[in-house]
């Protein structure tokens, strides 16, 4: 039997009652951006850029956006799937507490890891009578309150990719004899395949963006704790133009990566 060609996916020319609102929000989206395109220093941007502090602020957001999301990878994965997979007494509850921190108030996340990572908190006493370290106002306080209110994107993410393949297909491949890992291998692991980069992703720029709970958990220490989010809301008081210029260097960073892993990750796979 011959296979048939694939058909064409024909395009339909939305309502101007769906039009209009959706113009209306895209226009909301993209003035803020133009605006600050317009008003950014250009003649002055090179300048600003070659600052020491700024090349810092920088680096700390990139290094401890990404130590996060590692971080939250290698828990929030498995999470997701215990989430997803598993049936027990209080998983509901489980399930909401986990995703609060998607409704929390960011300070409120970072006022909340003082009480437990603190000096005095409920951990952080244990930490720093028995290891002699403290985490707030350090690096390892970013990355801890960037993985905080970065996790459960990627957990929602994968948990919904996981919820919704269907099991009969694994149950099938089990009884034919398939190993457990020759199972996910082949049937569980190709249909979920882009929600694990897609749940990375959103997990990324949350914590690249992160300002709340890293201000309240981590303080505003040039060099140690000042990433980027941080040093555009110290620079707003005394230089706006150089507050444009870094916020003009986030965005840049935050796109080209999104449009990056968009292309190589996210973007769905053809079936036949």
């Amino acid at each position: 039997m011959k296979r048939s060609a694939r058909q064409p996916i024909r395009r339909e020319t939305a309502p101007w009652p769906l039009a209009v609102p959706a113009a209306v929000g895209v226009t909301f989206l993209l003035v803020p951006l133009a605006a600050m395109l317009l008003r950014t220093p250009w003649s002055s941007l090179p300048d600003i850029l070659r600052d020491p502090a700024v090349l810092d602020a920088l680096r700390l957001s990139l290094v401890t956006a990404t130590s996060s999301t590692a971080v939250a990878v290698v828990l929030g994965v498995p999470l997701a799937w215990v989430l997803a997979r598993t049936h027990f007494r209080g998983l509901s509850l489980l399930r909401a507490l986990v995703t609060l921190p998607l409704v929390l108030p960011p300070v409120v996340g970072g006022v909340a890891l003082l009480l437990a990572f603190g000096r005095l908190g409920v951990v952080g006493r244990w930490l720093d009578e028995w290891f002699g370290f403290t985490l707030p106002f350090t690096t390892l306080g970013v990355v801890l309150a960037q993985c905080f209110v970065a996790m459960p994107f990627l957990v929602v993410t994968v948990e919904g990719a996981f919820r919704g393949l269907d099991r009969g297909f694994e149950e099938a491949a089990s009884t034919l004899g398939a190993s457990r890992l020759a199972t996910f291998r082949r049937v569980t692991q190709p249909p979920i395949a882009p929600a694990p980069p897609a749940g990375t992703v959103l997990c990324w720029a949350r914590a690249l963006g992160e300002f709340g709970a890293t201000i309240t958990f981590a303080g505003n220490s040039p060099g140690i704790t000042q990433t980027m989010p941080l040093a555009v809301y110290l620079a707003m008081e005394s230089d706006p133009e150089a507050a444009i210029a870094l916020s003009l260097v986030l965005l840049t960073v935050s796109v080209a990566v999104l449009a990056l892993l968009r292309d190589r990750c996210l973007r769905p796979r053809r079936t036949l």
